[in-house]
């Protein structure tokens, strides 16, 4: 299909894609790489009337290791997040996760900060930022303010983002070992059935801290607390892992469709989370 008529918009500067939206409000929409959004509105799915495409706006696609803290630009790729040496070093659960999105034509369009502020619950990037504890930057006509990814989703495309502000950058620090991204799809390039997004650290054969993160298994990503704290202080074996896994269960919320019914989504999800977090602890 054929999108309603729009007008575009390509800015320059951060302070004139604030200013579209400002000026024309719920009739504009940001555009990153636009694997999203631009589907949508070919479907007539979305009516956007105003499109602003971020392309253009220097520093966006910047990638830092500064220390122990990572910072990407929200126009980073999927390609790019492959392809740095810096970033695969300092937190390469995002690596294995990419590697894992789509196929390569869209990962070399498909930006990690659309990703994330899309507020699709199928998408990789949203789980993932909540497993690694990220901060999200948003810019708007009131100033600059920081949301914790965990704290970022509401419901299914639904965020903290006011329609006026833009996600800016994304930050987080580093951790090199003791990460696993598993995920189960149909075929290459789909959206999880489920997946899983695991940091664990050990400390004398005890694990010290657990970060447990879960995709498409509700209306948002969801991170569980709980998962995570019944590993601590143990030493992974079964019963622990049972537990953790009993725990990240009674978090998520799945609903039936083309992917499966409830209680297939649910014996998946316990499957995958079982490995993800096997492999972290071999890494760890």
């Amino acid at each position: 299909m054929i999108p309603a008529p729009f007008s575009y918009h390509r800015p320059s500067a951060l302070t004139d894609a604030i200013a579209i939206l400002s000026k024309h409000g719920d009739d504009a929409r940001v555009m990153a790489g636009g694997h999203s959004l631009i589907p949508m509105m070919k479907l007539r799915m979305a009516d956007i009337p105003h499109l602003i495409d971020l392309q253009d706006i220097p520093n966006l696609s910047d990638i830092s290791v500064e220390g122990s803290r990572v910072r990407m630009g929200a126009m980073v790729t999927q390609a790019q997040v492959i392809a740095d040496q810096g970033l695969a070093h300092a937190a390469p659960l995002l690596k294995e996760a990419a590697l894992q999105i789509a196929d390569p034509q869209v990962r070399y369009m498909g930006t990690v900060g659309g990703n994330v502020a899309n507020g699709d619950p199928a998408n990789d990037m949203p789980g993932l930022m909540q497993c690694l504890d990220a901060s999200f930057t948003l810019v708007g006509p009131n100033g600059t303010r920081a949301v914790n990814a965990r704290a970022f989703y509401e419901a299914a495309y639904m965020t903290a983002r006011e329609d006026e502000e833009v996600l800016t950058e994304i930050s987080f620090d580093a951790h090199a070992a003791g990460y696993a991204y598993e995920k189960q799809k149909r075929k290459i390039g789909d959206y999880a059935t489920a997946a899983s997004a695991v940091l664990l650290s050990k400390d004398g054969g005890r694990c010290s801290s657990a970060s447990i993160a879960m995709t498409n298994l509700s209306d948002t990503p969801i991170f569980s607390e709980a998962a995570s704290a019944a590993l601590i202080g143990t030493q992974l074996d079964d019963a622990a892992i049972k537990q953790a896994v009993t725990a990240a269960l009674g978090d998520i919320d799945p609903t039936e469709d083309n992917r499966g019914p409830v209680a297939f989504k649910m014996h998946v999800a316990g499957v995958i989370l079982t490995r993800a977090i096997q492999r972290a602890w071999s890494r760890a």
